[in-house]
């Protein structure tokens, strides 16, 4: 009879503990693991329409070996709304580098995923001497007809109301996002094939969402309208392009690909289980082990 192999335990992930820090506009929330490792800190910026809250599967794995520090953008999550009443991404980040200053973060490796894709690349642009490397994961290159579309559809802003319709809205907003795509089209040519994710992930999203429903918009709106076509050959740092295999946003990487052709690629699991999480967190710090 053939001995059972008995599966090695995947370690914990790093404890993640929660913080704020003061810039001119007010106060920028972030999350933060492995406090004290050594060696260069890596910043994450988040997807919209959620916070930093969204990448602890992520975080907690890096967190093993390195300090991990992931800002909410300013108009989501727990941090406070951007100054201009239409920021841009350069806007945006700029506002995480002043974030990072006060942290006492002068260099650094970034990782971004889709809006936080945007900010983390406009870093690496404005602030070349103090990127290392760059982790782009799941980004879109949208056609002018596409794009259109989406700015007049995809993020809407939300009112208050008496009725507590806003509840209704987000709930459902979040819910259809990963039922379609983009969330607005629910028809059958738009279905994503993912399932719902468990209701207790879809609580948490709903909540994070409606703690920011009078500016969730801005970041998107930002993230929508910027120029990839221009900006992401101008990035220069060493650079890995990932795309979760369930991302509605895959059908686009190679499209950035090809606006980054240095850059290395790779198609990950995601983080929707704890198997797939570790896959790609290995992935992700092989890329930054070494990356040329």
């Amino acid at each position: 009879m053939t001995p059972a192999v008995t599966p090695t335990p995947i370690p914990a992930p790093a404890p993640i503990r929660r913080g704020f820090v003061s810039i001119a506009e007010g106060q920028v929330h972030y999350r933060e693991a492995g406090a004290g490792a050594p060696g260069l800190p890596l910043v994450m910026f988040h997807p919209s329409p959620t916070s930093s809250w969204i990448l602890q599967p992520l975080m907690g794995r890096f967190g093993r070996s390195r300090r991990v520090v992931a800002p909410d953008t300013l108009g989501n999550g727990d941090s406070c709304p951007p100054a201009q009443p239409a920021p841009d991404i350069a806007d945006l980040a700029d506002a995480h580098l002043r974030a990072l200053d006060a942290l006492g973060i002068s260099r650094f490796d970034a990782y971004g995923s889709h809006t936080g894709g945007n900010i983390a690349a406009e870093v690496a642009i404005r602030a070349p001497d103090r990127v290392r490397a760059l982790i782009l994961d799941g980004m879109a290159v949208y056609g002018a007809g596409e794009q259109a579309d989406m700015l007049a559809n995809y993020a809407p802003a939300i009112t208050l109301d008496h009725t507590g319709s806003q509840l209704n809205w987000v709930w459902h907003f979040v819910r259809d996002n990963a039922l379609f795509w983009p969330w607005y089209r629910r028809d059958a040519a738009h279905v994503r094939r993912v399932g719902l994710p468990p209701p207790g992930v879809l609580h948490d999203k709903v909540v994070e969402v409606l703690k920011a429903a009078r500016t969730y918009h801005l970041s998107y709106r930002a993230a929508l309208a910027y120029d990839k076509r221009a900006r992401l050959p101008l990035v220069d740092r060493p650079t890995l392009l990932t795309c979760a295999e369930d991302d509605m946003l895959l059908e686009y990487f190679e499209a950035v690909a090809a606006l980054m052709p240095a850059a290395r690629r790779r198609i990950t699991p995601g983080t929707a289980t704890p198997e797939r999480a570790e896959a790609t967190a290995a992935a992700m710090l092989d890329f930054l082990a070494s990356p040329g």
